[in-house]
């Protein structure tokens, strides 16, 4: 501009200095060329890819009105348009100031929290604008006049977010904060306590309400990434791994990590520690009404956890005697799990186990357990005694058993013998009485035979046959030792004289048993 002027002055005076009415006019007609070119040329802004240019006009028919930051109709001061990357012109240096930022960068794993210097004030007792319509979150953020004018954002810290990306922001109306990204990692939920929303009338933070409303959310956010305006909702970390608290003596160096041992007093008047051991998780569902009644899973649920413990086994103790308590410890166990899942669910506690360790000392308990070792020790002499004596019992029943049936053995085997017996007696009987038999049919065969033979050949010559048929079989001397003489035929006579021979021989093989022998001669 101050070129074109310069230009343009430097024409009109050399014109001047002539006496042709044409050149002063040609000058002249130059001279307002030069200076609209100047004044043209003046009025560009350059604006490059990684800035943003924020316009202020110094001069305007009107001004902002009161409780106005941003111009959005052409008002003298900060303009809610921001001019974009590129040449720009109409925007003269006396009228309009133009300042370049650079483009906001939020990372991944970062989102932007804004705060707006304009806008309507916030509705009510709210301390945050409400939420922009999903999905315009980058329009709203990056086009100021939009923002309001049409949308008519509110003034005051923002409840939408900026996610990682890009922005072209007029740092005029907003002012910008980074923060991480809300992650909930594994064997985690994270619990959100929203300062905006709807307000729903209750009994302060033990009513939970759903998303949208201002209060703990009753659904909480599960492992992930999540674009949540950590200034607007409170987000509090839940861990959801089982966990167990001790109850019992600790030295020095791990104290605080443990808790002291419960010292419990039973209805006879012993005092004696227990150790005890406490399993608990939070489930997810159950994490909200943890946070809206004790505010987390460290020092708020401890010391709940810890009052009630104490109390419940302190109760339960004056309830029995000591030698009891100490030989009842599973029942102690599963009583006290009972009236501990009651009062911890109570704020959303799950407990899922209780294990009592030692039992007093020696100093406490020493004389008592003495007692009742002693004690044990009789009755188990006495359990043995009983088992001798049942043994015994046992023994002298199985002897006269075994004794029984060695009995009931023999009875049986002479029995056995018996019927075996008898049975052998009926075989002879029946194989004499064959043999009988067969004698007699051959006999009487013999008898048919002989009878036959003599009707034939007569019965001298019949017996003569026999008598020769036995001197064969026996293999009997035939040679004739006696004579005998008689009146009768030569036959007959020859028959005698066989037989006698026949007698003779049969007599010398006969045996003579030594009753029959004659007396020895004394010599």
């Amino acid at each position: 501009m101050v070129v074109g002027v310069s230009l343009a002055v430097a024409l009109i005076f050399g014109g001047f200095q002539t006496n042709s009415p044409q050149i002063r006019i040609a000058s002249l007609a130059a001279a307002l060329v030069v200076m609209f070119t100047g004044f043209t040329l003046a009025s560009f802004r350059l604006v490059r890819e990684d800035q943003v240019g924020i316009v202020n006009k110094n001069i305007g028919w009107s001004s902002l009105p009161p409780g106005k930051i941003i111009a959005t109709n052409g008002e003298k001061g900060p303009q809610a348009q921001v001019l974009p990357p590129g040449w720009h012109p109409w925007y003269w240096p006396f009228i309009y100031d133009i300042q370049t930022v650079p483009i906001v960068e939020i990372p991944g794993g970062q989102i932007g929290l804004l705060t707006a210097a304009d806008g309507r004030p916030l509705p009510g007792d709210a301390t945050y604008a409400p939420e922009w319509p999903a999905g315009e979150e980058k329009l709203m953020a990056e086009d100021a006049e939009y923002f309001l004018t049409e949308k008519g954002g509110f003034r005051g810290p923002q409840t939408s977010v900026l996610k990682p990306g890009k922005h072209r922001i007029n740092p005029k109306l907003f002012t910008l904060k980074q923060v991480p990204v809300t992650t909930v990692p594994k064997a985690e939920v994270a619990v959100v306590k929203s300062n905006v929303g709807e307000q729903v009338p209750g009994e302060g933070g033990r009513t939970l309400v759903d998303r949208g409303q201002r209060g703990i959310w009753r659904v909480p956010l599960l492992e992930g990434q999540y674009y949540l305006n950590t200034d607007a909702y409170e987000v509090t970390p839940i861990s959801t791994r089982k966990k167990i608290v001790r109850y019992t003596a600790h030295t020095e160096e791990r104290q605080g990590a443990d808790e002291r041992e419960i010292i419990v007093r039973t209805s006879d008047g012993f005092t004696f520690p227990v150790d005890v051991r406490i399993e608990y998780e939070i489930r997810p569902q159950d994490a909200p009404l943890l946070v809206g009644t004790v505010g987390d899973d460290m020092e708020g649920l401890r010391g709940v956890m810890t009052s009630a413990v104490r109390a419940i086994f302190r109760n339960n103790a004056e309830g029995v005697k000591a030698l009891d308590y100490v030989k009842q410890r599973s029942h102690q166990e599963s009583q006290s799990l009972k009236m501990l899942q009651n009062e911890m669910g109570k704020i959303g506690v799950t407990i899922t186990g209780v294990r009592i360790g030692d039992v007093g000392d020696e100093k406490t308990l020493g004389s008592l357990l003495k007692t009742q070792t002693d004690r044990e020790i009789a009755l188990q002499e006495q359990e043995t005694f009983k088992e001798q004596q049942r043994a015994a019992e046992e023994k002298k029943l199985l002897s006269k058993t075994t004794q029984e049936a060695e009995e009931e053995k023999r009875l049986a085997t002479a029995s056995y013998e018996v019927q075996i017996a008898e049975q052998e007696q009926k075989q002879r009987v029946i194989q004499a009485e064959a043999e009988a038999k067969a004698i007699e049919i051959q006999a009487l065969a013999q008898a048919s035979a002989y009878q036959q033979i003599a009707a034939q050949i007569g019965s001298s010559n019949a017996a003569l046959i026999e008598v020769l048929k036995i001197v064969g079989e026996r293999g009997i001397e035939i040679t004739p030792r006696v004579m005998v003489s008689g009146s009768g035929t030569s036959g007959e006579n020859q028959t005698t004289a066989l037989i006698g021979t026949m007698l003779d021989t049969m007599v010398d093989r006969t045996p003579v048993s030594p009753a029959k022998l004659p007396p020895a001669v004394p010599r």
